[in-house]
């Protein structure tokens, strides 16, 4: 039986509120075309940050920030020092982004906290939302800047250095984000926390052809990415035999073959995905003398990701013919398995409020990775309509975003009361 204080804070949960706190977002960077642009650490995030402590400040939540500019909300629990119950996630998008990615676990966590409020209910623990930093990467690099510099995992110095196209760095665009949005109170990194939740539209389309609404995260799926430089040589398209050449586009294109022979997989378990390609110089009449192109490879076993992992550079090597190859790893973060405590009470609180569910593991990678290894840690996921994401077509009902939310709520209320 479901306790009377989580359900009173689980009926709480306006509906309307929160699709319409969405479309108040949504304006922020509005591309136009039903999308946004709201990069991290720009104005648009700046203000949509701005438009979340206001929204905090009138409930009388208080803020706090750390040095890599993630924001934290904070609903006072009857033990000010217990560590708190945490849920969020992120308001930057991709450049051609959609009006839900990050920012429904942003608004949800919101929610939870306003109806705590509405409902009257007194938590032992406090209730936390946070806002991290550049969850996306796409105008820093790397993904998950703010949960990887907050749990350790990357080192502060290094990320303000870091810059962005234009040249611009991560410490001088936060210094600008900040006179829109200053927060005075200071957070310490890994400061403790009870327990991470994060809710986010799933980003594919096995909820919605199983029709199920509530996705009992069980983990996040390990990815490889690797950057390959062929060097050729450049010459005369009309007059160099083919003998002669140090093609490093064909070259590229039979390292890419191989690989995508390698990574084959029947039960389609396997992501392998060639997102960048640039050839230099680029002209029609030329034979290429560079190429550059990116790997970005997933699974959800270890096993499987370090043995044809570790192939990449030799199908590489072996297809380079004339030319020179370069295999660099860039990125290599093993699989995630969440909570089963977290998880289990997902799946009681989906049964309680009778929604369909279902478990599956997450093939993005989001904060609650790096938060896996900081506190208990999980994720529910929400349908997207045909599981269009990182797209201006990306959609999802008010209903499904207040079904997910109520779940969260429960969770949250529950865990903040242990």
């Amino acid at each position: 039986m479901a306790d009377p204080v989580e359900v009173s804070v689980v009926k709480a949960i306006q509906e309307n509120r929160l699709w319409q706190r969405h479309m108040e977002i949504a304006e922020i960077g509005a591309t136009g075309r039903g999308g946004v642009n709201r990069q991290a650490l720009t104005p648009e995030d700046g203000h949509a940050r701005r438009l979340v402590l206001d929204w905090s400040s009138q409930r009388g939540f208080t803020a706090s920030i750390d040095d890599i500019g993630n924001l934290f909300i904070r609903r006072a629990g009857t033990k000010p020092t217990a560590a708190p119950v945490v849920a969020g996630s992120h308001l930057d998008t991709q450049p051609t982004g959609g009006n839900f990615d990050g920012v429904f676990g942003v608004l949800a966590a919101l929610e939870v906290l306003e109806a705590a409020s509405d409902a009257n209910v007194i938590t032992t623990r406090p209730l936390e939302l946070v806002v991290w930093t550049n969850e996306e990467g796409a105008r820093f690099q790397p993904t998950t800047m703010g949960s990887a510099v907050f749990t350790g995992a990357l080192a502060l110095k290094t990320v303000l250095a870091t810059q962005d196209s234009t040249g611009v760095t991560v410490e001088q665009a936060l210094a600008e984000t900040l006179k829109i949005a200053p927060v005075n109170e200071k957070r310490e990194f890994c400061s403790p926390m009870a327990a991470y939740l994060e809710a986010h539209i799933e980003q594919g389309p096995i909820l919605e052809t199983t029709k199920n609404t509530i996705g009992v995260v069980t983990g996040i799926q390990g990815l490889r990415w690797f950057q390959v430089e062929v060097n050729g040589e450049e010459a005369h398209a009309g007059t160099t035999p083919r003998q002669n050449r140090r093609d490093a586009l064909s070259a590229a294109v039979s390292m890419i073959t191989k690989l995508q022979a390698l990574m084959f997989d029947e039960a389609d378990a396997v992501r392998f995905t060639v997102g960048r390609f640039e050839v230099a110089p680029n002209s029609p009449n030329t034979v290429p003398g560079r190429v550059l192109f990116t790997v970005d490879f997933r699974h959800p076993d270890q096993d499987v990701l370090s043995h044809l992992g570790n192939q990449i550079e030799t199908v590489c090597r072996a297809e380079a013919k004339e030319c020179d190859v370069s295999v660099v790893e860039t990125m290599h973060s093993p699989p995630t398995e969440f909570d089963p405590i977290v998880r289990d009470l997902v799946r009681d609180a989906a049964k309680r409020q009778v929604q369909p569910y279902m478990d599956l593991i997450s093939g993005a990678t989001h904060d609650a990775k790096f938060m896996a290894d900081h506190c208990p840690s999980g994720m529910i996921f929400v349908p997207c309509e045909g599981g269009i994401s990182h797209n201006e077509a990306e959609n999802a009902s008010s209903a499904d975003l207040a079904a997910c939310t109520r779940i969260l709520a429960e969770v949250m209320i529950q865990l903040a009361n242990r």
